[in-house]
Order: C-alpha cells, then structure tokens, then sequence
C-alpha cells in the first residue's frame, strides 16, 4: 500500500493515510541551475554540493519576493576553491557573506550565486541529475540564516511552513534530524507544532 501513495511514513514506524492531492516535492531544476551544477561538477568532481534557489520558495508564500538567490552549497574545505573558479566565469558570486554585504550588494544584484556551507548529511535529494535541497532541508535552512533569508521571517515563515505541510509529504523524522545538525531542532518544532495540516 505504500508504493500505491495509500500510506505515507512520517517518521520511523509511524505511517499516515495520506490525501491524494499531498505529492511528493520535486523542485523545477531550469537551465541556470543544470548550468552551474555542472560547472562545478565537472570541474571539482570529489565535492559534495547541493544547488537550489530561493524561488523555490514562491509557492508557499502570500508576499511573493522580487528578487532570488541561488544557492550553491559545498562542503567546507572546498568553498574558497569554487568560489575563485565561479569569479573568473560570473560576477556576481558571494562567499558566506556577512549581513552588511547581504544588504549592501546582494539585495540589489540581478542573479547572485551565494556559496555556503555544506553541513555534513544534509538531506539532499537528485533532480536531472543535479544535487539539490529536499523539502525537509529546505524549511530548516529558512530559520538557520536569517540574515540571509529574511524575506522568510515572522508571520511569512508560518505561512511557508503550513502551505508546505498542505501540499506536501513531509518527512518529519528526517527533517528534526537536519534541524538538530543545525542546532534549531526547538526552532523547528515549534513551527511544525503551530502547523494545521500535519499528517
């Protein structure tokens, strides 16, 4: 039954039925992100990497931002190393940046590639073949970097998460277990408590 949707799992041992209308999440991979998946790949083959952007996000929110990141997230010890290589190809590349060159120059820049780290089993998932975020790791990301994200923050951040559990299978398990990693596993919780359509 659970291969046909009928049954959904929530976390370990515990399983729902689920509406027909909740889907798995699969983000739109464009052209851009298979672009610079690749570039990186081809060009530093042994990193782990993980790739989205923020507009992603649109869909589960009233207030719809004008302006989106992408994400190019990679594993600690090689970020300086694709940072430098993405310079020389595209201009508008940060790495890690702080608040004050969030606001001075990121807010304003028409496709900026914002290069952070990776943390270590971070729930990924493979779409056309490019490493990206999955649901779980995305919603926790929102509350980790406020500065970075704070589009995402107060009354909207409620809203993201209860249009995502909406439409969305969400993993809780999985996605408590990432909140941990990052140290927000609170933070989390008590989002997912306030949410009314939880499975």
């Amino acid at each position: 039954m659970n291969q046909e949707g009928i049954l959904h799992r929530v976390s370990r041992g515990i399983y729902s039925l689920s509406p027909k209308e909740k889907k798995q999440y699969t983000p739109e991979v464009n052209r851009s992100i298979k672009n610079l998946a690749g570039i990186v790949q081809n060009t530093f083959p042994y990193i782990d990497t993980c790739v989205w952007s923020t507009k992603w996000v649109n869909e589960f929110m009233l207030h719809q931002p004008g302006r989106f990141y992408t994400i190019l997230e990679i594993e600690k010890d090689a970020m300086e190393s694709v940072f430098y290589e993405l310079s020389n190809q595209r201009k508008e590349v940060f790495l890690d940046p702080s608040e004050e060159i969030i606001n001075k120059y990121i807010i304003n820049a028409k496709e900026p590639i914002i290069i952070t780290r990776l943390i270590t089993e971070a729930p990924t998932s493979k779409t056309n073949n490019v490493i990206t975020t999955t649901l779980e790791k995305m919603l926790v990301d929102l509350i980790c970097d406020p500065d970075l994200y704070g589009t995402y923050q107060g009354a909207e951040m409620k809203r993201i998460y209860n249009t995502a559990f909406e439409r969305y299978h969400v993993n809780e398990s999985k996605m408590l277990r990432y909140a941990s990693r990052r140290t927000k596993k609170e933070e989390v919780k008590k989002l997912m408590n306030n949410v009314k359509d939880r499975q």
